[in-house]
This record gives structure tokens, sequence and C-alpha cells, in this order.
């Protein structure tokens, strides 16, 4: 067989384009090899979405991802994870099915791959508000500790999606290795800030900065659940936290 400026002069194999000799008995083979016919099987499997919600490029898969995950958390902010289907989250997000599926085979897919983009949205958003003076220790932690209240409508989503998040993973591994890190970084964030604290001389003498961050993270958020149910002011949360720093920072 013989190619010419790229192009096979006779079949080709449907998924690599290299040309396959006729054995001239039969129905002509359409796959080079097994492995070709294997990779054309699963394209097959592979739910495909409609022609105007296929992404261009990687960072057009990125963002409807990401519009999915946010129509992940609306619902699960507003009904609970229950209630976030995948046709459910489709009808959200302004899709189809199928294009839900494609970006995210199993509703557990999406769940642990929604959390896990929370996180690092979280993370991000918390990045360009905590931006106080780190010679000032005390207002340094005040202000993370600020990130596990509801004191804005960011926030207030974001503790309600991590509410639902909490339930279910109390039945579900997967989930609570995301939810629940065993590094425990916001106790290991704050120890540390609380530890730097102590080697500038500016802590009450001795303290455990891990378990004053074990206490101080555990507080934050139970307070802040206390807030979104109302059994309690934003401002007096604020003021058990400020006690608490007054506490630590008596030296």
């Amino acid at each position: 067989m013989r190619a010419e400026k790229g192009r096979t002069t006779g079949p080709a194999c449907r998924i690599c384009r290299t040309a396959i000799t006729p054995s001239g008995r039969g129905r002509p083979p359409l796959y080079c090899s097994r492995s070709c016919q294997a990779k054309a099987y699963r394209r097959r499997r592979r739910p495909v979405p409609p022609e105007s919600e296929q992404p261009a490029a990687s960072d057009a898969q990125g963002r409807r991802r990401r519009q999915i995950a946010e129509a992940l958390w609306r619902i699960a902010a507003e009904r609970g994870l229950h209630a976030a289907s995948l046709r459910e989250v489709a009808a959200e997000a302004g899709g189809s099915l199928r294009a839900v599926q494609y970006h995210f085979t199993t509703k557990h897919q999406l769940l642990v791959d929604a959390l896990h983009l929370l996180h690092e949205e979280n993370e991000r958003i918390a990045r360009s508000r905590v931006d106080h003076d780190p010679a000032d220790p005390r207002a340094l932690l005040r202000a993370v500790l600020e990130e596990f209240l509801p004191v804005d409508a960011q926030r207030a989503t974001a503790l309600r999606v991590f509410a639902a998040y909490y339930a279910r993973s109390l039945t579900d591994p997967a989930l609570a290795e995301v939810f629940l890190p065993a590094e425990q970084p916001l106790e290991r964030l704050v120890a540390d800030l609380i530890g730097a604290a102590q080697a500038a001389g500016r802590t009450a003498p001795g303290l455990d900065a891990w378990r004053e961050a074990d206490l101080l993270v555990s507080g934050a958020v139970g307070l802040g659940g206390d807030v979104l149910h109302g059994r309690r002011g934003l401002d007096d949360v604020r003021r058990t936290l400020d006690y608490h720093l007054d506490r630590l920072f008596a030296g």
C-alpha cells in the first residue's frame, strides 16, 4: 500500500488512520489492531453531549465543570444533597443530562469533584480577603476565624453546602476523606499563627498551640452554624471569639 501527501490509497483504520491491507476474504477490517478496536468501543460507550454543548478547549471544559458544580452547590444550600440528582443539577445549570454525564459520569463523582472545587474556591476567596498585617498576629488570626462565620452571602452559602456535605460524609468514606482530610490544614494554619506569635513573645505563657487551634477552629465552625440557625447573633459570636483571643494574647 502506498501513501502520498499524508493520504492512504486504500482502507485506513478508523482510529489511527494507519493503512490496512485487505485480506481478500470477507468484509474488510475497520481497525488495524485490537487496541484501536478497543478505543473505538470506549468512544461509543462514552456519552457525547449535543454539539452546541461540546467544549472547544480545556478551559471551556473547566468553565462548564465549574458551572455544573455551582449548580450543585445552590441545590445543596437550599434543599440538601439528597435533592441534587443529576437531572436536577442539569436543570439548575441550564444544560442537558447528557452534558452533565459527559463531565461527571456518576452522581458520586460529581459530589466528590464539586467538594474539591468548593475547597479551592473558598481558599482562593479567603486569601484575597485575609490581608491583615502579619506583624499583628491577633488581627490576622481574627480574620482567619471570621472566614468560618456567615458574615456575607458567599460565606453563608458555603457554610450551608459544607453542612450538607457533613451529613453525607458520615456514611460516605470517599466524601469524608475530602471533607475532613487527615492532615487538618485549617487547624495547622491556626496553630502555626499561634506558634509564630508565641515565638515573638506575643501570647500568654504555657500555651499548647495545637490544642488552642483545635478549640478555636471547632468553636468558630460551631458558632457559625449557630448563626445560620438563628440561635446566636453575629455580633455576639464575634464577642465570644474576641474573648478567647484576648485570653491567648494576654501576654
